[in-house]
């Protein structure tokens, strides 16, 4: 476990230097949520690791495929098979870039903050560029963050197999919510 949060912190790029600006959180939470006439899926991983520099607006999130938890097992199994998201090869989705209106966000007071997020998606192994609407929400030292925007699987090279292709959506509503503590580094 020492070995996981270690790789974390180091992956994350978290140092004593910029730790005065940093929140951080190993257990933000995405989920995600795609509906058809058959069969409504969805899945929610609470095992994210993202990062907010209040200074620079820099933002970074990552996750493992596997982490996703769906109420059917069999959902979980053809998720992380090879034919759909391929998890043994592609582990891991990221997002690393900026909030791009930070001089809207005031992260020493208390206050909801719509703010909007640039940067680069990784999912399956190939690399997006997105923007997206959220909000940041300050209370005391603590922060959260929420978005929900769409992701068309195909984008990503993500392939429905054709025996479950009438229950899966071309796109997928995910939504972010993570809460943040001041990193005390």
């Amino acid at each position: 476990m020492k070995k996981i949060l270690l790789s974390v912190f180091v992956t994350l790029g978290i140092t004593t230097a910029n730790a005065q600006s940093v929140f951080f959180t190993k257990n933000g939470l995405v989920s995600f949520f795609s509906s058809t006439p058959l069969e409504n899926i969805d899945a929610k991983n609470s095992a994210v690791a993202s990062k907010i520099n209040s200074q620079t607006g820099d933002v970074e999130f990552q996750m493992l495929i596997k982490g996703f938890e769906f109420k059917k097992a069999s959902m979980q199994q053809h998720f992380n098979d090879k034919d759909y998201m391929d998890s043994d090869n592609y582990p891991k989705s990221t997002f690393k870039g900026k909030i791009t209106d930070l001089s809207k966000v005031n992260f020493k007071k208390d206050g909801t903050y719509a703010i909007t997020v640039e940067g680069d998606l990784t999912i399956h192994g190939v690399t997006k560029k997105v923007s997206t609407g959220g909000t940041i929400t300050v209370t005391g030292e603590k922060v959260n963050s929420k978005a929900t925007f769409t992701v068309v699987l195909k984008d990503y090279n993500v392939s429905v197999p054709s025996f479950v292709s009438k229950k899966v959506a071309e796109s997928v509503e995910v939504k972010v919510d993570c809460d943040y503590q001041f990193y005390k580094g």
